[in-house]
């Protein structure tokens, strides 16, 4: 691993444990065990480092969805593998997925330009899940419905449980939290639409 990596990884895990403002540079450069000027010549300050950090999280995120919905028969199955690796992500803990619920790029980013390069990215997890719901409007698997706000329904839903599951004491939750959310999916997502009787 390079330093620079190295700074990443680091800022990765604590801007997941400590959130944006608790991060400091000296954190990140003691945990990384890389000197403090390599932090500011590879990344400048810590919004940019936020940024890479929350895009390289959303990049490892957005390859496994895809990954998930490409060996997918259908649109409806699409759906359901999309919303099994968005759970599961969120809970690998190699993905550093604390950093985008921690550190969310809708409030902590100050800069409006990092701003909109985080929202642009975070579409393109919507148009994967939009992109099944379409196919599965065409190959039959899915009735007649309004694919963009079924995709943000969905994904409203994937950021309740995860937040609820890894933000809240787990006594507080239902035992299989995951698992109930997927089944409510399926059962929201009903049966073929052109089932053969």
């Amino acid at each position: 691993m390079t330093k620079k990596e190295a700074l990443l990884q680091a800022a990765k895990e604590l801007f997941g444990e400590y959130g944006f403002t608790e991060t400091t540079f000296k954190k990140i450069s003691d945990r990384a065990g890389v000197a403090l000027g390599l932090l500011t010549h590879h990344y400048g300050n810590k919004e940019k480092l936020f940024l890479a950090a929350g895009l390289d999280v959303l990049d490892r995120f957005l390859t496994v969805l895809r990954a998930a919905v490409a060996d997918a028969p259908t649109g409806r199955e699409g759906v359901l593998h999309f919303c099994r690796a968005y759970l599961d992500f969120s809970v690998d803990p190699g993905s550093n997925w604390l950093v985008l619920v921690r550190c969310s790029p809708y409030s902590d980013m100050k800069v409006n330009e990092d701003r909109d390069i985080m929202l642009r990215k975070f579409a393109e997890v919507h148009n994967v899940l939009e992109a099944e719901l379409q196919r599965g409007m065409e190959d039959g698997s899915l009735p007649t419905l309004a694919a963009a706000a079924t995709a943000q329904v969905i994904v409203s839903l994937m950021v309740g449980a995860n937040r609820t599951r890894v933000l809240t004491p787990y006594a507080y939750t239902v035992p299989h939290l995951y698992e109930e959310t997927l089944r409510f999916v399926e059962r929201a997502l009903g049966g073929r639409a052109n089932a053969q009787e």
